[in-house]
């Protein structure tokens, strides 16, 4: 353990190097806050009480949202990891004594906990200084905690079964693509899930996106006081996602070829 740990440390200060570029991207996430905000305050005003919402509760969504995009990598397609088995550097991750899933997971762990620190505060603080935002009780910032920290291991479980794709198809950008559209949609980045009508809503809430942002939000704002049933519908996504991804890594390891044997 203490090597993984290690290694999370070392991602931390790793992609806190590029302080630059985070503060750059941060500013980014902040400006869309707002121009989310105003699409969602004039969707709220025309429907008010969409969804279970009010339109405090919409503005708080649009802001929570934006910290949580990095955090949550709903852009950011595969790991660093394919890259590695694209140009056969694989070879050397398999053959660390390191579990390769756990390495991965742990580097993922670091790079997380960096994008919280450096990407999730700035646009809630942004717009709390223009919007009377809904800040949840202190005792649900706990709850929040764990629901953040579940959503992290679905979303790792979701990116490393991305990029194990790259062993059998080479050619990642066509995956990558299915996995920023479906991760945009059904995450409750674009709208929040709580909109969307009928079978589409229900659907939406069953799918593993649901857990990395739409179901953090809610603990957030407290509209699901039932911790129990959204930390098992996480846990449950997260271990089956991360189950597939060990069966997938050991097909990997029988179908790995790089030149030289």
């Amino acid at each position: 353990m203490r090597l993984y740990a290690w290694i999370a440390a070392y991602a931390f200060r790793r992609h806190g190097t590029y302080r630059i570029a985070a503060l750059s991207a941060t500013f980014t996430n902040t400006i869309f806050g707002f121009i989310r905000a105003g699409v969602l305050i004039a969707l709220w005003h025309a429907r008010p009480s969409l969804g279970g919402y009010d339109v405090a509760d919409a503005i708080t969504f649009s802001f929570l949202t934006q910290a949580l995009i990095e955090p949550m990598r709903i852009f950011g397609g595969g790991l660093d990891l394919t890259e590695r088995i694209r140009t056969g550097d694989v070879a050397v991750d398999l053959h660390r004594p390191a579990d390769l899933q756990g390495w991965w997971l742990a580097d993922d762990i670091g790079r997380t906990a960096f994008a919280l620190v450096s990407r999730g505060t700035l646009p809630l603080l942004a717009g709390w200084l223009v919007f009377p935002l809904r800040w949840p009780a202190p005792a649900t910032w706990a709850a929040f905690a764990g629901a953040v920290l579940l959503a992290m291991l679905v979303s790792f479980g979701l990116r490393y079964l991305t990029s194990l794709v790259v062993f059998w198809v080479h050619d990642d950008r066509g995956v990558n693509g299915i996995s920023l559209i479906t991760s945009m949609f059904f995450s409750g980045l674009t709208v929040p899930l709580v909109v969307f009508p009928g079978w589409l809503g229900t659907v939406a809430h069953l799918l593993p996106w649901a857990a990395l942002i739409q179901l953090p939000a809610d603990v957030f704002l407290g509209k699901r006081t039932d911790l129990f049933a959204v930390y098992a519908f996480q846990a449950a996504w997260a271990v089956a996602l991360l189950g597939a991804g060990r069966l997938l890594t050991s097909a990997a390891r029988r179908k790995l070829v790089v030149n030289g044997g």
